[in-house]
């Protein structure tokens, strides 16, 4: 060893190929652990821990004359240790786990919070405890310590702790120099926790799996001309889907226009039918009396003149195995009543002429937009049909009681006859305010009747309000006044929103456009139910 070194009052030591080729008098007391020092040496560790010393390596080169590595031995202060013990605790902290320290005579070293977590008792309590009194107690039933201690190797064992509450505790050792174990660090995980996030996680996934069908539900239900932005609709749509999965009678009440025939085949297409059976459509009130029982039943050849020579099925034959809707049920002659009644009960038919019935799995869906229990009292509708066919009674709002869907029902509409002429129209902001003021009392029929012929008649790309049919046009200009003041004031806000949302992309936009707050035009939206065409555009 150089002079200079030798001098050193903190050990040195020289390696070369691995041994420990010198060392100044400071690393005697090193050399004691010789066999150790060379193996913890042989790692090449630029920086190392042994026996209370760090170790710093420093490359000799061959123009030192040698060529090997000097190590240079630093106390480790107090200082240091301490914030060690810092940095174990933290990491003892952060654990979710319990974690549980002790040596080998199973006396408690250390323990972090989870433990307190878990058992319901206070950190500080196990300190300096035995896991043997911990066991007498009853705090621990199976102590894993000594097993490890005496195997020297992991552990686990599961046992029910307080509250009945599953636990697994897995005990390491921590092996010293010699190969001996000198603590045992014992994780204690609360299974019933690990239970519980998991029944979480999989309601979790069921939910996201309801919410993607539901989603997937409403994209074909828009692809079917379908449109819920409406609560009360949503609400009669998801009822709809439930009544899918059952063969109940529903009777359909609403206005003529409002989508009755919509409903009835979303029931239809939501139900195992649609893979058995196909979905037909009855317009009761649009047959001649003469000819609609022959058209619901079915006939036989000859069976009057001018009769197919071959027969022809009835609709209720053609619905077999699916869905019969008979919408204005009560246009229905009274006799042709008795023979409905009897195939509702009896599920079988006759054809005319024929002598032989047959069987049919049909199921009914009933309309109507009169009043048939007035028809009852009038002796124009059989009683003892309509309580067979009014189970589960379904009111489709008319449009003027759900504003909120017009605007996304025109541009439904829009959407479909553009792409049906092969053109690209868009309505204005003053087209889009008329449509919601407008009683249309002829409901969804008329709106897009009203949105086809703008797409066909007007020249323009942009239909405006001069674009519209004179008879509504009319109509309009005929609506009074308003009765007061607040009235007036919150049309004319109205308009101005609409008018003004059709010129923006956002609520910050829409409020500086109008020279007031975010928050003020959030909430005036909500007031008169405006929403942008982009309906997420109201949430940003």
């Amino acid at each position: 060893m150089d002079a200079s070194i030798d001098k050193l009052v903190i050990p040195v030591v020289r390696v070369k190929d691995k041994r420990i080729n010198s060392w100044n008098d400071a690393a005697e007391e090193l050399m004691a652990h010789r066999d150790r020092l060379e193996e913890v040496l042989s790692r090449k560790e630029e920086r190392a821990i042994f026996e209370g010393w760090e170790m710093v390596k420093v490359n000799e080169t061959e123009a030192d004359g040698h060529n090997g590595q000097l190590y240079f031995f630093f106390p480790i202060t107090y200082s240091d240790v301490h914030a060690l013990r810092r940095e174990m605790d933290s990491v003892l902290e952060s654990a979710y786990d319990g974690i549980y320290i002790t040596d080998t005579n199973g006396l408690t070293l250390s323990v972090n919070s989870a433990v307190e977590r878990i058992t319901k008792i206070p950190k500080h309590y196990f300190i300096g405890k035995n896991v043997t009194e911990l066991k007498d107690r009853g705090i621990l039933s199976r102590p894993v310590t000594f097993r490890v201690v005496e195997e020297k190797r992991p552990v686990t064992v599961h046992e029910r702790g307080r509250g009945n509450r599953e636990i697994m505790m897995t005990g390491s050792p921590v092996m010293n120099q010699n190969g001996e174990v000198e603590k045992v660090i014992t994780i204690i995980r609360d299974m019933s926790d690990l239970r519980r996030i998991s029944d979480e996680m999989r309601e979790v996934r069921e939910l996201n799996t309801l919410y993607r069908a539901e989603l997937e539900r409403v994209r074909q239900g828009e692809k079917k001309g379908m449109v819920c932005k409406n609560e009360a609709m949503q609400s009669i749509y998801e009822t709809g889907a439930r009544l899918a999965r059952v063969d109940a009678s529903i009777l359909i009440l609403g206005e003529t226009g409002v989508g009755k025939d919509v409903f009835a085949s979303f029931v239809h297409q939501e139900s195992p039918r649609n893979d058995t059976g196909s979905f037909i459509k009855v317009n009761c009130g649009a047959i001649p009396e003469t000819l609609l029982e022959s058209e619901l039943f079915g006939y036989e050849a000859g069976a009057f003149s001018g009769a197919n020579k071959n027969g022809k099925a009835g609709m209720f034959e053609l619905a077999d195995g699916g869905t019969l809707f008979l919408d204005e049920i009560g246009e229905m002659p009274l006799d042709l009543q008795v023979k409905l009644l009897q195939v509702l009960q009896d599920k079988q038919l006759r054809r005319v002429g024929s002598e032989q019935t047959k069987a049919i799995d049909v199921r009914v869906i009933c309309a109507t937009n009169q009043d048939l229990q007035a028809l009852v009292r009038e002796g124009r509708f059989r009683e003892d049909l309509y309580y067979r066919i009014h189970v589960i009674p379904i009111r489709i709002p008319p449009i003027r009681e759900r504003k909120d869907e017009i605007f996304a029902l025109a541009q439904l509409f829009l959407d479909r006859f553009n792409e049906k002429y092969d053109v690209a129209k868009q309505l204005s902001s003053e087209v889009l305010d008329f449509f919601y003021k407008h009683d249309w009392r002829g409901n969804v029929r008329e709106l897009s009747n009203v949105v086809e012929r703008l797409v066909v008649t007007t020249h323009d790309s942009f239909v405006t309000i001069d674009d519209l049919p004179d008879d509504l046009i009319a109509g309009m200009k005929k609506r009074h006044l308003p009765a007061t003041l607040e009235e007036a004031r919150d049309g004319a806000e109205r308009e101005l929103l609409v008018a003004a949302s059709m010129e923006t992309q956002n609520t910050y936009r829409l409020a500086e456009r109008l020279g007031t707050s975010q928050a003020t035009v959030v909430r005036k939206l909500q007031k008169y139910n405006i929403q942008f065409k982009n309906e997420s555009i109201m949430q940003e």
